[in-house]
């Protein structure tokens, strides 16, 4: 292993260790940028795809990538390998939108605007049937600037499409820049917060069409649904400023670590807390945020709201979500979650953290063991000036996982035994 990589993983994992969460690092092997566990390998499938958000792999092993900024004015690049050697030789650019939601069900593709829905079809071949006239599924999401704007996108195996709305706020305080009270109740819960459901065969829906499957979700980018359980798997981007605002109760390492980034079972009705409670790592508890009237002893209202199932050290940005159901890989990953950490970009002055995917080992929906690094080495020498941060995750027909990068575009490919 080079030196350099050695030291990205000790500063990557050195605060992770303080929570018990064992990281092992003996089966590991170095292969090209990626370290990986023994039998695996990676490949480069593609580089410089533009801004590449979420991927969805078609039966016939095409990819689709969301683009979160246009490319030659189109937000989706579909990519095909016509002579199996790995490597894309095929590219169509098609859909006016950027975006970041993306995913294949039932012979749809259905790709997502910070806004708005759309569904195109796919051909037998996996051909797009009409790239330039998608169906419009659902328009006029509720958005407020730029911030946590991305509309991420998972479909059940009933006819239902589901979106995350963030909330364009930390903590829901009246002004952010400094310590306050938080509102209370947070009127950005009616139109964000959570997660809301839709019919994937509806054309021309509104927001208030839907139903709010899920409030208390201060921001969702990883999602998927579990077939294996049939329910809906989210993971939340924790609030920001508990250092900066707080040092009373939050030093320096507390205020990285704090609060957690979080996965969630949800289930339709599901209050999860924000903003009103966050999941201390120390703690390891659900407990009253400080604009509330929490002192980081106080439960309070938090008592009555939903329990996450994972908790990981924090600002770590959970962006992909996969449950794995391919035969390639080792038979303790069937049914696991793999999670891209996109990474941080606010734990300073302690050492950033995340750019990696982990694996999480699940039987019947619930986690057996603890959370693993699975990929690593996404960031390169210079964590805090990271090369790749891996966004997206996509399993393949033949059980291979796909991970895409939104800072250069690179598309991996991750294989077992070959």
């Amino acid at each position: 292993m080079k030196t350099g990589l050695k030291i990205l993983l000790i500063v990557a994992t050195a605060g992770l260790l303080s929570y018990g969460l064992a990281i092992p690092k003996s089966d590991k092997t170095v292969d090209g940028a990626l370290t990986l566990p023994a039998g695996f390998t990676s490949s480069v499938m593609a580089e410089n795809t533009g801004r590449a958000r979420h991927i969805a792999v078609n039966t016939n092993g095409d990819l689709f990538i969301k683009l979160s900024k246009l490319k030659d004015g189109k937000g989706i690049i579909r990519l095909r390998d016509t002579n199996g050697d790995g490597k894309a030789d095929d590219s169509l650019l098609f859909g006016n939108f950027a975006g970041t939601g993306i995913t294949i069900k039932n012979g749809y593709l259905y790709a997502s605007s910070d806004e708005d829905i759309y569904r195109f079809e796919l051909n037998s071949k996996g051909d797009v049937v009409n790239p330039d006239k998608p169906d419009l599924i659902v328009s006029g999401l509720f958005r407020k600037g730029g911030h946590h704007s991305s509309k991420s996108l998972a479909v059940d195996n009933d006819g239902n499409i589901y979106v995350n709305i963030g909330a364009p706020s930390n903590i829901c305080q009246e002004d952010a820049s400094k310590a306050g009270p938080g509102m209370n109740p947070c009127p950005l819960l009616e139109m964000s917060g959570g997660i809301w459901q839709f019919k994937a065969d509806k054309l021309n829906q509104k927001q208030g069409d839907g139903v709010r499957y899920a409030t208390g979700l201060r921001n969702v980018v990883g999602l998927d649904w579990n077939n294996e359980v049939n329910e809906l798997y989210v993971m939340q981007h924790g609030r920001d400023m508990l250092f900066q605002f707080y040092p009373q109760w939050y030093d320096e390492k507390a205020g990285a670590e704090n609060p957690a980034e979080e996965m969630f079972r949800v289930r339709k009705g599901g209050d999860y807390g924000w903003p009103y409670c966050y999941y201390d790592n120390e703690m390891k508890q659900k407990l009253l945020n400080p604009e509330y009237g929490g002192d980081r002893k106080t439960v309070g209202l938090c008592e009555g709201k939903d329990k996450s199932i994972l908790q990981f050290p924090g600002h770590m940005a959970p962006n992909g979500l996969l449950f794995y159901t391919g035969n390639q890989f080792p038979a303790k990953y069937k049914n696991g979650a793999f999670i891209a950490f996109h990474g941080s970009w606010n734990r300073s002055p302690q050492p950033q953290a995340g750019y990696f995917v982990v694996f999480v080992p699940f039987k019947n929906g619930v986690p057996t063991g603890n959370w693993e690094i699975f990929a690593d080495g996404f960031a390169g020498e210079n964590i805090n000036r990271a090369k790749y941060r891996p966004c997206g995750l996509s399993q393949g027909p033949d059980g291979a996982l796909y991970v895409s990068d939104d800072n250069s575009g690179n598309i991996w490919k991750i294989s077992y035994g070959k």
